[in-house]
């Protein structure tokens, strides 16, 4: 795609106004004004750090009113919010007058339907999300998955074996040589794609992921759409490659499959075998990235873990709740209710600062440290919760488990380089360079200068 047309990219520009323009300008003088809310979203300053900023969020209360919408920090009420059937996913434009529904509905792209647009499991409610994640879950059930570990475990060593072969004492990144590699080829063989459609997949997910994010600017938006234009016109050729072709994975079940005598329609089918590509991979490099810095920096807590072993799945949990892969989500209400105490009319919004929660000293003891031998850390909501609970929960466990574990077995004594560089994106957290010097099993661990969070 050289360049959108003018007609388009008018409608893409409506889209982009009503979705992301208006609310950028409010949200810019909000932030001016000091408004954490909108801080978090759009201050530049607060993209690396957003920790002290969500404290000022849980300073004014369990569930306080931000410029745009109610916003909460608390893990109580960030659980009531996710669980309750007062509130649902989606339900933006219910909320929006009728003359900007229709100006909504006229500027709508078929071909850039997103993770948070209908018919997406991220965006609606029973009976379609029922009928969805019926379809999907029993793959990714916890049994399910344990079954696949030695498949992500030979795709570890692959990956590490390739590291190995790096130039000793040469940096490395560990994000693009590791944290995005593993999960990909192992979503992308679950999911039927070609070994040689891989470094695809990898690039046009990471062109949608900022999709996530509210109040984009205007080029930043465009390449977005472009991003979802090329990703489903993929996904259209790979679902009809599989249709003549089915093999034994998830997606050529599901492009057969019927539920309650009828076949998932195609825009049902695109849009799933997308949310499952690209959640399949994002979150998961977002937590090896996270997990690897952390333990990096935290040289007495990899020390722990290399004298026991057995607490890996433990120290997952952690990387989960200290540094949280999705940082933020929210849900409408779909009839006028209360939360903490707090009226909260029908249309109205809460967003749950799922990092935040995940530091509430209400739940976590001394919760801005970062403990693998924590017993409760399994009690974050990194995963989200409710009936959106995150399908792959399971098997994003296995793979921090597995590709941290054998990160630091094979490289016990890797050191950060400099040029670590976090992803520009908010809703998701992780790293967008992570240098490090790999060094293998019986090697000193060399001397690098020290390298600032960047």
């Amino acid at each position: 795609m050289t360049g959108p047309a003018p007609a388009w990219q008018l409608r893409a520009g409506v889209r982009w106004g009503l979705q992301h323009g208006l609310v950028r300008g409010l949200l810019a003088r909000a932030a001016r004004d000091g408004d954490p809310q909108a801080r978090l979203i759009v201050d530049p300053a607060v993209r690396d750090d957003p920790y002290p900023v969500q404290e000022q969020v849980r300073a004014r209360g369990p569930l306080v009113r931000g410029r745009l919408t109610w916003v909460t920090a608390s893990h109580a009420v960030t659980k009531e919010v996710l669980r309750s059937p007062d509130f649902a996913a989606g339900g933006g434009q219910s909320a929006l007058p009728p003359l900007v529904r229709a100006l909504a509905r006229w500027a709508h792209d078929p071909r850039a339907v997103g993770p948070l647009d209908p018919p997406s499991m991220l965006a609606v409610e029973p009976p379609d999300h029922t009928r969805y994640r019926r379809l999907v879950s029993k793959v990714f059930t916890a049994r399910a998955v344990e079954q696949l570990r030695p498949q992500v475990q030979a795709v570890a060593d692959e990956l590490l074996d390739d590291l190995a072969r790096a130039p000793a004492g040469q940096p490395v990144d560990l994000v693009e040589r590791y944290a995005t590699l593993l999960p990909v080829r192992v979503i992308c063989r679950m999911l039927g794609v070609p070994a040689d459609q891989e470094a695809r997949v990898l690039a046009l997910g990471n062109g949608v992921a900022p999709s996530l994010d509210l109040g984009l600017g205007w080029p930043a938006y465009l390449q977005v759409q472009r991003s979802l234009h090329a990703f489903n016109d993929w996904l259209d050729e790979h679902l009809r490659r599989l249709r003549a072709d089915p093999g034994p994975d998830l997606l050529s079940q599901l492009v057969h499959v019927e539920d309650d005598g009828g076949q998932l329609d195609h825009l049902e089918l695109r849009t799933t075998a997308g949310l499952l590509l690209a959640a399949g991979f994002e979150t998961t490099v977002n937590l090896l990235g996270n997990g690897a810095q952390l333990l990096l920096a935290e040289p007495d807590q990899l020390a722990v873990l290399q004298a026991e072993p057995a607490r890996w799945p433990d120290a997952v949990e952690e990387v989960l709740r200290y540094e949280s892969p999705v940082q933020v989500t929210g849900r409408a209400a779909v009839r006028d209710t209360t939360v903490a105490g707090v009226p909260v009319a029908a249309g109205a919004h809460v967003t749950t600062l799922l990092a935040a929660a995940n530091r509430d000293p209400e739940v976590f003891t001394d919760p801005q440290h970062f403990d693998v031998t924590r017993d409760d850390a399994r009690e974050h909501l990194a995963f989200s919760g409710g009936r959106h609970f995150c399908v792959g929960a399971a098997l994003a466990r296995v793979e921090g488990e597995v590709g941290l574990s054998s990160l630091f077995e094979r490289f016990p004594a890797m050191a950060a380089a400099p040029g670590a560089q976090r992803r520009p994106t908010r809703v998701l957290r992780g790293w967008e360079r992570l240098p490090v010097v790999a060094v293998p099993v019986g090697a000193a661990r060399p001397r690098v200068p020290p390298t600032p969070e960047g």
